[in-house]
């Protein structure tokens, strides 16, 4: 008759073969740094073994070898697969010297179930902590790499800041001396396009200025005409829609007055119309931008569209990052000040793309809402 005090001193006996021949089946790694400890742990487990045929074990000393263990493999940087394979290893040669000690199958049963189930309890706690450790690291990881990003922002705003002052002060003179010219000869064809490039350049270094700041600059909001607004942005971009072939079709029916920062919004809307005017080049023909206003009772909503190419979802899950862009000259913040800018007014920026059209939609608060009715409303509707 079989009994445990038997089987253990069995096991006893059996240690140093069972041990040689767990090390020569061993899945081991040259670069563990914890490859000294493997086989003390081993040992460990077979004595766990012994010790679970005398007495079953309690749930925390199972624990405390497996969660030992998870912790130094997790360190290690191992494949969880080869610590597994490992463990179910020892499992089957320990029954396997079990099955060849001469006792009755039916007396061993008993012990062979016990022995699967510490081994299946120490598999689940080993690895369940592991996961644990893993997960934790992969934070710690990400939480550096998103410090790190800002850091490089601040940086790359501080040196930026710098360099915009710097080309904005002559640039400020030769806008006065343009006006001045201007004056003089009044007629000269190259003035205007002087006066437009100058403004363009100007716009791209607030642009910057922006970015630099960790607030958008701190202006007064007034009451804004969007239709008024969009009159004038589209009279500055002029020149980029002509010389794009592009048609702009305008679908407003919101004539109220809207308190926001003039200035802000219209440097987002700006930008929205020559990203649409850049992608809209890759279409030969039949270039579209669609300027849309929607209101409910407590928010406005514009949608610019264009029938350009589709973004990618790749694309889209980064599109107001800041620093991204696919063009070959762009700087990849201009999205990204916008959406710093509508972030500010309280508002939402997102962008939808599919095969017919490519939309971004900005929706704002009604803040301060007046129903005077917009002067520039009932032309611009006509046009």
């Amino acid at each position: 008759m079989v009994t445990a005090q038997l089987l253990a001193d069995y096991l006893d006996k059996r240690f140093p073969a069972f041990f040689q021949d767990w090390q020569d089946s061993l899945f081991v790694s040259s670069d563990d740094i914890h490859f000294n400890r493997i086989n003390g742990n081993g040992a460990e487990m077979y004595y766990l073994v012994k010790l679970n045929m005398v007495k079953p074990l309690s749930i925390e000393e199972i624990m405390n070898l497996a969660y030992k263990v998870a912790k130094e493999r997790a360190e290690a940087d191992i494949n969880i697969g080869h610590f597994v394979y490992n463990v179910n290893k020892g499992r089957t040669l320990i029954i396997k010297h079990l099955n060849s000690s001469g006792f009755l199958l039916e007396d061993l049963d008993p012990y062979i179930e016990g022995t699967n189930n510490l081994f299946d309890q120490f598999c689940f706690y080993a690895v369940t902590k592991y996961t644990e450790l893993k997960i934790q690291e992969l934070h710690r990881k990400d939480s550096f790499i998103q410090q790190t990003h800002k850091d490089r922002l601040f940086f790359l705003g501080q040196m930026s800041s710098s360099f915009v002052h710097e080309f904005r002060n002559p640039l400020t003179s030769v806008i006065g001396f343009t006006k001045l010219l201007k004056n003089e000869i009044p007629n000269h064809k190259y003035i205007k396009i002087i006066e437009r490039e100058l403004e363009q350049l100007n716009y791209k270094i607030t642009q910057f200025l922006h970015v630099s700041k960790k607030d958008i600059l701190r202006k007064e909001k007034e009451d804004v005409f969007f239709s008024e607004l969009f009159n004038e942005i589209l009279d500055f971009l002029y020149p980029s829609i002509v010389d794009s072939d592009v048609e702009i079709i305008k679908d407003f029916e919101y004539t109220e007055k809207f308190e926001a920062n003039k200035e802000e919004l219209r440097q987002v809307f700006i930008n929205i119309i020559l990203n649409s005017i850049e992608a809209l080049k890759q279409k030969e023909t039949q270039r579209t931008i669609t300027i849309h206003f929607h209101e409910n009772d407590e928010t406005v909503t514009i949608k610019i569209s264009n029938n350009g190419p589709n973004i990618s979802r790749e694309m889209m899950e980064m599109i107001f990052e800041p620093f991204y862009t696919t063009k070959e000259l762009g700087t990849g913040i201009g999205l990204y000040v916008c959406k710093q800018i509508i972030d500010k007014h309280n508002g939402k920026i997102s962008c939808t793309s599919g095969e017919d059209f490519t939309s971004f939609i900005i929706s704002l608060p009604k803040t301060a809402i007046s129903h005077k009715p917009d002067p520039a409303a009932s032309m611009l509707a006509k046009t």
